[in-house]
């Protein structure tokens, strides 16, 4: 098999694939892991309060367009019906009806049936619909109809088997299975004459559109009744929905029919022309079968789905283009052609034209801009240049990756931005013929010119040029401008040409070129007016698109004013192709290039009016009123209502406190958590496109953390003063354990300073005798050794004496006389006794010492020893001995022995240290 014929078969099959892609309004599905309910929705209403009310098997569930609720009945019945009347949301189910109601921020349930037993008879009765006719509410079975004035309850039992009831001009009609068409009066049917036709048919939906009676049958079709005749819808439709199975039909605003089927989804027929759209699993819906519809109050419809929920904007000017297949891939540019759409993504060129849609053979591959130059379409290709004209798709050039097609500001040239450089297109009229611009081959992203012989380009990745050509078109310089400015950070730089004025957007701020200076110079009023813009597209001369903070904004030019229209981020969120977004103008509407698909918008410069802003708090699930109080460190949810679910639904914005900022509130809902204790304000903001004006607030007061409430000061307050107060008793405790401590210390001091003064006194006396006996001794001392000195006087002058007269014989009688004194002045016997004892008593320690270690030494050794002591000499000692000096000095020397004393070891010394 050839390549040729292998792309011929991929062709055919791709054309297969995309064959009945078409614009279609914009779905919001909701599965039941967002709602977190069951799968079936048997029934649709919207309340008074504007939120949706859906019956959803066990649960009802109520969708205020913020958050989902769900409620089950006491009994846990499967809820089959919901109707509206007033503030009640009126629910029928398995052997059971009543009504429920909201308070504080909850739906409450009352029984009307319960009690009363309304389904006594019955065994197995389901209430599968309810409606109202002038002031009685009916609750239908398939058995019976119950009607309810607001006191009462009383019950018409049917003969047979019916579908539903229907009211059609304030008649309720009464559909049987088997019987055809009845019609209610009061509490007897009758018959409806001439509607045969509709026997043995499940009919599911009857209403009446233009004076005619359209009956909606499950497998036959549609019929319709005029002038009293029941034919056949002549409508091609019908053949398609009779193997449908219609579940569900209604007729809305400008002329549209909707049918909802089991098995192909939503159909919405244009009743002016009989044309239609099927919404289905195939395009954008996310179940094929619908088992019941609702309309809100914006007249767009709500669908309950076998496993879900859809919220389908008929009535809204937003139409998608959208392909779940995966095969168109990122569309990178859209325009409009006669009959259709060219598109340009990563996958290749695609057509849609007839509602027919197909890829454009050759032209597989990442497909970049598609620009406009009179009735030609040129398309940039990462393969080249391909030129759509006359419904006919040709190569223009083989120059890879034409990013972007720019018309120059000075005259009717234009200028294609590829990866390697630029090309001009000067001939509008013969574009084969091109001028490639020399001197910079590189990624060129955007190009723009608005003076004779200059390009401006700006590189994919880094860098802004300006490129200086002569008549010839022979390149004369070409200069880094961003680098000559010294300019670090210049990534992505984006060109934007505004009432033919060239702005450069370098990192977050503006720039325009003075050519006088060479230098770039800071923009102020688009400085001051489009901060953090992340991406920006010219459409005419005062209407561009921003990008800013992930949501879309057109922005309307008025002199020096920029009037601001915000583009609800749901039509786009999660799909943007970054750094690629491309607006092309058709008529009003303006294409916007998306993931897998496009959005037409119809932008105006007008504001919608801002509805009346409902806000409903909540505090740990508890509903929280305004100038409440909620606890410390707790989340407050705050959930900003309008009660608009389609296109005119505001973007709102909220400031809290005094902050300066105006924060965008993200799908209706403001989270507050860790706020400090004390009052705070919530206010909430609309914004006209030139200022923000207050539309609603919420006040409220956190209270303080549980460690400073008013019960935890006044326990700290016990407490301390308990502290406190035991602290004082406990010091005057020990104050008084002082003072007796200090009784007893002073008692104590006393007793031992009269312990310590007897003491005293008694050391005193002590001392006193002591001292006495001292003095005694002293005199005693002293009394020895002047009888000492006395005795060796006596005993040196007796010597003497004996010595002279022993020398003297001649005088004999003198001799005689001398002898006698001598005799006479001798110390007495009893002297000298008294002399030893005062002697003993004076060194009597020193005695017991000597005795004590010196144990072998006799009374004659202590003597001497006591005598040498008093350091008197050999020469006193020997009278007092009564031996001779000689003796004296044997005796010392028999001492010294004794004493164990060495030869150099004075005697007297050695005992004087005793």
């Amino acid at each position: 098999m050839t390549a040729k014929t292998l792309k011929i078969i991929i062709f055919c099959f791709l054309s297969l694939q995309l064959y009945s892609q078409e614009l279609l309004p914009f779905v919001e599905n909701f599965n039941k892991s967002i709602y977190q309910g069951d799968n079936q929705i048997w029934n649709v209403a919207q309340g008074n309060d504007r939120a949706m009310y859906f019956a959803n098997n066990h649960y009802l569930l109520r969708y205020d367009g913020v958050k989902w609720e769900k409620y089950t009945l006491p009994n846990k019945s499967i809820i089959r019906s919901v109707m509206v009347d007033g503030d009640r949301i009126y629910s029928g189910s398995y052997k059971e009806f009543g009504y429920w109601h909201r308070k504080n921020g909850k739906m409450n349930y009352v029984s009307i049936s319960s009690g009363k037993k309304v389904f006594e008879d019955s065994e197995n009765e389901e209430i599968w619909k309810i409606f109202k006719v002038k002031n009685t509410i009916y609750f239908q079975s398939f058995n019976s109809i119950f009607q309810y004035d607001g006191k009462r309850i009383w019950e018409i039992k049917l003969p047979f088997l019916i579908s539903y009831c229907f009211v059609i001009d304030n008649e309720i009609l009464v559909a049987s299975v088997e019987e055809g068409i009845y019609k209610l009066n009061h509490s007897h049917i009758e018959k409806m004459k001439g509607w045969e036709i509709l026997k043995n048919n499940v009919i599911h939906s009857i209403d009446k559109f233009q004076n005619k009676t359209y009956f909606f049958t499950k497998k036959n079709g549609v019929f319709v009744a005029e002038n009293g005749v029941i034919i056949p819808w002549k409508n091609p439709l019908n053949e398609t929905l009779k193997t449908a199975n219609i579940n569900a039909a209604k007729f809305i605003k400008n002329n549209k029919l909707i049918v909802g089927t089991a098995s192909e989804g939503v159909y919405i027929v244009d009743m002016n022309d009989t044309s239609f759209k099927n919404i289905n699993r195939n395009n954008i819906l996310m179940n094929n079968s619908i088992l019941s519809i609702g309309l809100d109050k914006e007249n767009n419809l709500w669908l309950g789905l076998d496993n879900g929920i859809a919220h389908i904007e008929v009535n809204s000017p937003i139409l998608t283009f959208y392909d779940n297949s995966g095969t168109l891939g990122s569309v990178y540019s859209v325009v409009t052609i006669d009959n259709g759409y060219l598109m340009a993504s990563n996958h290749g060129i695609f057509k849609y034209s007839d509602n027919h849609f197909s890829l454009v053979p050759n032209t597989q591959g990442q497909a970049w801009d598609i620009g406009k130059i009179n009735n030609s379409y040129l398309i940039g290709h990462n393969e080249g240049t391909f030129i759509y004209e006359n419904g006919v798709f040709s190569k223009l050039n083989s120059i890879n990756g034409g990013w972007n097609l720019t018309k120059s500001n000075i005259n009717n040239w234009y200028f294609q931005a590829t990866y390697s450089g630029v090309l001009i297109y000067n001939d509008p009229n013969n574009l084969p013929q091109y001028i490639r611009i020399n001197g910079l081959s590189k990624p060129i992203k955007y190009v723009a010119q608005n003076k004779k012989n200059e390009i401006w380009a700006a590189d994919n990745y880094r860098g802004l040029y300006l490129i200086m050509y002569n008549d010839a078109f022979e390149t004369i310089k070409v200069e880094n401008v961003t680098q000559q400015n010294a300019m670090i950070n210049d990534f992505g730089v984006k060109i934007f040409n505004f009432r033919n004025e060239l702005l450069f957007l370098i990192h977050n701020s503006w720039f325009t070129y003075n050519s006088i200076s060479k230098k770039l110079e800071k923009n102020k009023i688009f400085n001051t007016n489009f901060q953090n813009i992340s991406d920006i597209v010219a459409i005419d001369e005062n209407n561009f698109i921003v990008l800013q903070d992930g949501i879309l904004y057109h922005i309307y030019a008025s002199e020096n004013k920029f009037v601001w229209n915000s583009i609800q981020e749901k039509y786009y969120k999660g799909k943007l192709i970054n750094d690629n977004l491309k607006i092309f103008k058709s008529g009003d509407n303006y294409l916007l290039n998306l993931d897998d698909g496009f959005i037409s918008l119809h932008l105006k410069s007008e504001i919608n009016p801002v509805p009346k802003i409902t806000i409903e708090a909540y505090n740990n699930g508890d509903l929280v009123v305004n100038n409440s109080k909620i606890k410390f460190i707790s989340e407050l949810k705050i959930s900003v209502i309008s009660g608009i679910y389609g296109d005119s639904k505001p973007i709102l914005f909220y400031k809290l406190n005094s902050s300066k900022d105006f924060l965008p509130i993200k799908e209706g809902l403001i989270v507050l958590s860790n706020l400090n204790s004390g009052t705070h304000a919530v206010a909430i903001y609309s914004f006209d496109g030139l200022a923000f004006n207050k539309v609603s607030g919420f006040d409220f007061v956190v209270a303080k953390p549980w460690y400073l409430s008013f019960w935890m000061i006044s326990l700290y307050i016990l407490v301390i003063s308990l502290i406190l107060y035991l602290y004082y008793k406990w010091n005057k405790m020990r104050y008084i354990q002082k003072l007796e401590l200090q009784e007893e210390e002073l008692k104590h001091q006393k007793k031992i300073l009269e312990i310590e003064l007897k003491a005293e006194n008694e050391l005193n006396i002590q001392e006193y005798e002591r001292h006495i006996l001292e003095l005694e001794i002293q005199t005693k001392s002293s009394e020895v050794t002047s009888k000492s000195l006395s005795i060796a006087k006596q005993s040196e002058m007796i010597e003497n004496i004996q010595g002279i007269l022993d020398s003297e014989a001649d005088f004999n009688r003198l001799k005689s006389e001398i002898k006698k004194t001598i005799k006479i002045n001798a110390v007495n016997k009893h002297e000298w006794e008294t002399f030893e004892s005062n002697l003993n008593q004076i060194h009597n320690e020193f005695i017991i010492n000597l005795s004590k270690k010196y144990p072998n030494l006799t009374p004659k050794d202590i003597k001497l020893c006591v005598y040498l002591k008093m350091n008197l000499s050999s020469k006193e000692i020997a009278p007092m001995m009564n031996i001779s000096f000689r003796g004296v000095e044997l005796q010392r020397y028999r001492l010294r022995k004794k004493l164990n004393l060495i030869q150099d070891e004075n005697l007297s010394k050695f005992l004087l240290s005793l």
